[in-house]
């Protein structure tokens, strides 16, 4: 079984000592809040015809703007059929490296391919470079089930009514590959990260003064 999980790979990319503190603490429970944002990814024809269903729905812009969001991808998307009736839902993929769950499975015009639902705010453009991670590892796990290449991959943020589709190139895939090599190497609490704007949300930051660290990471 592949040593990591793509929730850690994620977490590795974004800051290695989340990833410390969790490992440390478990595995946590999925809030409620995020996975009401998840199911809207399975909702998305629903919202564009039942009012009382966009109205009651966790959205984070205007139920006329979230509908002219979902209209535009329903126009701009060759694969919105496939995303919006999935081949699978919450499929476990287990790869050479890494193994996880991807939220959706679709065939689209392409092939087979990953689609990842994330309940925060979508970047300007792209998707978050961790985020990048997370997609990377469900399409190399699903390519290394169905034994073929998986180029491309869905990130799809319902809160916003935003999907973005990814390819899985050489700079992803090695942007991957360090987030692989650094979760390897986490034996002690690593370095503190320099950006305020991660520390403040998360969950282990009464945790995070400890200045301890291990001596093969002080080697490093």
């Amino acid at each position: 079984m592949p040593t990591h999980t793509f929730r850690e790979l994620e977490t590795a990319a974004y800051c290695p000592r989340k990833l410390y503190y969790r490992r440390r603490d478990g595995a946590s429970e999925i809030p409620d809040e995020i996975e009401s944002i998840r199911r809207l990814a399975r909702e998305y024809e629903r919202l564009l015809t039942d009012d009382a269903t966009l109205l009651a729905a966790p959205i984070e812009v205007g139920p006329d703007e979230y509908r002219d969001r979902l209209r535009g991808l329903r126009e701009r998307l060759a694969d919105w059929d496939a995303l919006v009736a999935p081949t699978a839902t919450d499929a476990y993929l287990e790869g050479k490296d890494a193994r996880g769950i991807a939220h959706k499975v679709v065939t689209g015009q392409d092939g087979p391919a990953p689609s990842l639902v994330f309940a925060g705010r979508p970047p300007e453009d792209g998707v978050w470079e961790p985020q990048t991670v997370r997609l990377v590892a469900a399409a190399k796990a699903l390519a290394w089930e169905r034994e073929r290449d998986i180029d491309t991959a869905y990130a799809e943020y319902p809160a916003y009514g935003v999907i973005r589709r990814i390819e899985v190139n050489a700079r992803r895939a090695g942007v991957y590959r360090r987030a692989i090599r650094t979760a390897d190497s986490i034996d002690g609490p690593p370095g503190r990260v320099r950006n305020d704007a991660k520390c403040e949300p998360c969950e282990f930051s009464d945790d995070c003064g400890v200045k301890t660290r291990s001596l093969r990471s002080m080697l490093r």
